[in-house]
């Protein structure tokens, strides 16, 4: 039988079925006394393992973990920066050192070239070493129009000039295989040709064809063979000789530049329908015909006769 406190009404028991009076009681008696449920701790830790929503670091916690981090490497020495070398560019620098010495030979051959252009063919000859100028030497050995028949005399061994044969050597580029007669040689030179000579004991096969290539197929240019020369190769001009040792003399060239068409007496003279026979003794060509008009056996029309 309830009590009735103050006229209130008692409320129904709320232990369930099966359940002990009390248990509910002691259960807030439990956590009155401060135990705290399996669920509040896992609540409390995670709590307490990140700050609160909207907190905020401790004052001074950043400048304290910069200065930690600055005092680990307070310790070490500044890293300087490594430069790498590039070197020295010698690609461009060697290739424009190319371009000025090709810009230099240019303009130095193409100084040389009008010097050379301004000079005149005497000065070309005079200017080759071991030349032997004849008409400075003996100026009555290089008058013109000295025409004489048979065999004939000469201070030089190979003449250069003087007296020679009313037939001239054919002088188109020949090249002969035996000696001619000096006479017609030099009726040769005196029309501008220049006479190559050379000792067949002195040089070889392929010299001597090496020396033809410099003759074959050039007016005014003839070759022979020229038994007992003192020197293996002698070249000769109207009044002028040179004698060299070797068919690769540079000299050769020059002097067959200089001289060819420009040394002879009777400019103009042919060089084609000349004696083309080889033999040290001269054909006399004509000699036994009467001469018609003052025309001398040999003397092709249309060239002038030289007079003295």
């Amino acid at each position: 039988m309830s009590t009735q406190h103050g006229g209130g009404k008692s409320r129904p028991s709320t232990t369930k079925p099966g359940g002990k009076p009390g248990d509910k009681t002691a259960a807030k008696a439990k956590n009155a006394t401060g135990e705290t449920k399996p669920e509040a701790k896992e609540t409390a830790k995670k709590a307490g393992s990140r700050p609160a929503s909207g907190s905020r670091p401790a004052a001074g916690s950043r400048p304290a973990a910069k200065a930690a981090q600055a005092g680990k490497g307070a310790g070490r020495r500044p890293v300087t920066p490594v430069k790498v070398s590039q070197g020295t560019p010698w690609g461009p620098i060697l290739l424009y050192s190319a371009v000025g010495l090709v810009a230099v030979l240019i303009v130095g051959f193409g100084a040389w070239q009008v010097y050379q252009n301004g000079r005149g063919w005497k000065d070309k000859a005079n200017s080759i070493a071991g030349i032997v100028n004849y008409k400075k030497k003996d100026p009555a050995l290089s008058k013109a129009g000295q025409h004489a028949w048979g065999p004939l005399k000469y201070s030089q061994s190979p003449p250069v000039g003087g007296t020679h044969n009313f037939n001239w050597q054919n002088c188109m580029g020949d090249v002969y295989d035996a000696q001619i007669a000096n006479e017609h040689a030099v009726h040769a030179m005196e029309h501008g040709a220049v006479w190559v000579t050379y000792n067949p004991d002195k040089l070889s096969k392929a010299e001597v064809a090496t020396l033809a290539k410099k003759v074959q197929g050039k007016q005014y240019m003839l070759m022979s063979p020229y038994p007992g020369l003192d020197k293996p190769i002698s070249l000769q001009a109207w009044g002028y000789q040179l004698k060299v040792d070797s068919v690769g003399d540079g000299r050769i060239d020059q002097f067959i530049s200089a001289l060819r068409q420009n040394a002879g007496i009777e400019q103009g003279g042919a060089c084609s329908g000349g004696i083309t026979e080889t033999g040290t003794t001269p054909h006399d060509l004509g000699k036994d015909q009467p001469q018609q008009g003052g025309q001398q056996p040999g003397q092709q029309p249309g060239v002038p006769q030289p007079t003295g």
